[in-house]
């Protein structure tokens, strides 16, 4: 196995794990709190950052991409306990894979579903400001958390991938 797979010790697993869910979540309180009490970018709606990003008020009722959005006044509780099942699973599965990549794939995901909990929880709704677009591409608009939790999904997606390659191997 590569030193992805076995050369960090279980504890060192669980450390980094717990640290990027600590970072994927602060990151996103903090931008979020900074884009709402300091940018004020609720009155401004969108902003051009640069060519290809803006910043642009988006107050997101459903979940990724939009979906489930028609669940009324209880779409919210119900997307917090879906999310903070994830998490206990996430959790779960980051103190007991020998995978230092699933490990850190865990604490993003994890730290970014907490991220947009707590939104839920203080808001009613998840806050969006990230807009990436260019070319006449336009991407949803996103925050730190839905990043975290992308990525770690990707990630775990290809260290599978790879994991399966090299059993496959053998």
């Amino acid at each position: 196995m590569s030193l992805w797979h076995e050369g960090m010790s279980r504890t060192g697993r669980m450390v980094l794990g717990f640290a990027l869910l600590v970072l994927v979540l602060v990151l996103d309180q903090a931008s979020k709190d900074w884009i709402l009490y300091v940018y004020h970018l609720p009155d401004r709606g969108s902003v051009e950052i640069l060519p290809f990003l803006n910043f642009t008020m988006v107050w997101n009722h459903a979940v990724t991409f939009g979906m489930f959005g028609g669940l009324g006044s209880r779409g919210p509780w119900i997307f917090c306990a879906v999310s903070l099942i994830a998490v206990g699973l996430l959790v779960w599965t980051l103190t007991r894979t020998k995978r230092t990549l699933v490990a850190a794939s865990c604490g993003a995901i994890a730290g970014g579903a907490i991220g947009n909990v707590i939104d839920r929880l203080r808001y009613g709704a998840v806050v969006d400001f990230l807009h990436a677009h260019a070319f006449g591409w336009s991407w949803y608009v996103f925050n730190i958390a839905d990043s975290g939790i992308v990525c770690g999904v990707i990630v775990w997606l290809i260290d599978s991938l790879l994991a399966e390659r090299q059993a496959a191997a053998k």
